[in-house]
């Protein structure tokens, strides 16, 4: 049966939204803080192991988008069954989905023990490759740190307990900013503590989670397995989810990767460490999509399950809208302050050629994620659904086919350098967001069709 929190977020698709948004967006600010603490405290070893950081980070990113896309897919198919009222399915998905987190935590530890050596030089990243096996390898052997409370935190936020889902993220951030500085310098670890500082961080954060989980036991949605009665529908529901968000954080991570290539050949590894702070903060804009996105998946596969289209259409109007207000704003206050926040890393790494260099990247790249809104409610409203493969396209459309390459053409083809590659990075990201929004503007017109013709 409901209860209030699932009550709150069955209701007026604008307070369920702002309700499973802001405070997402807060603790996700932490999280990306935390990637920014990271650089700021490796900075101070050297400019290798800051490249190292940029480049490693990507692997690190591949493994929270998998939880994540986990995640999302246990979100859509529990969301989908609250709005149709299936309550005992919704219990026998979260226990699916933590099955299949613990498959994916097997395969990343696989791929972290045979292969990661490999994956370091395939990203070019041979001569820092010291630094990035001491960043890298913690985390890898210990990636189920970084899934659990991600696929959990899904969870919690398709049962509308949006405290629960975000009080541990932001105890992680706490506790890694503080950890970091201890076990870099204090303990002499280098850039391996910044590593275990991540994980010992995370796991902190998870141990809070299973405290109401199996301890207090008042959570809405059971994580147990007395509950479990495999479907094989089920599974496939949530991959077909939870495969294609997982391959969008992918991409995501692999555009920083394709970045660094055409970075790293255009202008050189002093490049790739300056563009390495400019990304943190670029990621930092980002967030509000991303935390909005999160709570549009809940929301509108509520309306889609309850085929409710009110809902369901102003579902997409406000999520857009307000994530548009808030990328440009963030825009607005890091093109301005560009040069006195990146400075802040200057503290650390005493080179102010870089720093001042990552402040003009940065003053470029706030135009990437402009329009990135209208893109990012189409991917996260096809995931809402249960059409994981069309965001799925929508992203490659948008990050790969569109933005690398005009990246590629205009930085290399026409030999543009360096800005070339940013320059088409950005044209390419702001006409695939514009096209995945259409898509769903027009999906958005089929469902009312369907459903007035089903009530009519």
């Amino acid at each position: 049966m409901p209860n209030e929190n699932i009550d709150s977020i069955t209701g007026s698709p604008r307070k369920a939204i702002n309700k499973l948004a802001f405070p997402t967006i807060f603790s996700m600010l932490l999280m990306f803080l935390n990637n920014l603490i990271d650089s700021f405290w490796v900075a101070g070893i050297n400019a290798n192991a800051l490249a190292a950081l940029g480049f490693i980070t990507p692997l690190y990113l591949v493994i929270i988008g998998l939880g994540s896309g986990v995640g999302a897919g246990a979100n859509s198919l529990i969301s989908r069954y609250v709005g149709a009222e299936r309550f005992e399915d919704a219990n026998n998905a979260v226990v699916h989905a933590f099955i299949l987190m613990f498959v994916v935590s097997v395969i990343v530890l696989i791929v972290g023990i045979f292969f990661l050596d490999d994956l370091i030089i395939l990203l070019g990243a041979g001569s820092v490759s010291t630094y990035c096996l001491s960043y890298g390898e913690i985390i890898f052997f210990l990636n189920i740190v970084f899934l659990a409370p991600n696929v959990t935190s899904s969870i919690f936020r398709a049962e509308g307990d949006v405290k629960r889902a975000t009080n541990p993220l932001i105890l992680t951030a706490v506790i890694n900013m503080i950890l970091d500085p201890l076990l870099i310098y204090g303990l002499n670890l280098g850039i391996f503590g910044a590593g275990l500082a991540t994980v010992l961080a995370s796991f902190a954060g998870f141990v809070w989670m299973l405290y109401w989980i199996y301890v207090k036991k008042d959570t809405y949605f059971k994580f147990n397995f007395s509950y479990y009665k495999r479907r094989l529908e089920i599974y496939k529901e949530i991959l077909v989810v939870s495969l294609p968000a997982g391959f969008e954080e992918i991409i995501f991570s692999l555009v920083a990767i394709i970045l660094n290539y055409l970075i790293m050949v255009t202008a050189g590894v002093n490049e790739i460490a300056s563009f390495t702070i400019a990304w943190r903060f670029i990621s930092i804009i980002f967030i509000p999509c991303m935390a909005i996105g999160i709570a549009t998946i809940t929301v509108s596969g509520i309306a889609y399950g309850a085929r409710n289209w009110e809902n369901f259409n102003e579902t997409i109007k406000y999520s857009t809208i307000l994530s548009l207000a808030v990328t440009l704003a963030l825009s607005a206050i890091f093109l301005i302050f560009a040069h006195p926040i990146c400075e802040l890393f200057n503290v650390q790494a005493n080179n102010f050629a870089l720093v001042n260099r990552a402040a003009e990247i940065l003053q470029l790249l706030v135009f990437y994620n402009f329009l990135i809104p209208f893109g990012a409610t189409a991917a996260y409203v096809y995931q809402g659904v249960g059409s994981g493969f069309k965001s799925l396209g929508l992203t490659i459309l948008r990050e790969i086919i569109l933005s690398m390459a005009f990246a590629y053409v205009m930085g290399i083809t026409f030999a543009m350098g360096v800005f070339g590659v940013y320059l088409g990075a950005i044209i390419g990201m702001n006409i695939g967001s514009i096209i995945g929004f259409v898509c769903i503007w027009i999906f958005n017109l089929k469902f009312k069709k369907e459903v007035y013709n089903i009530k009519s």
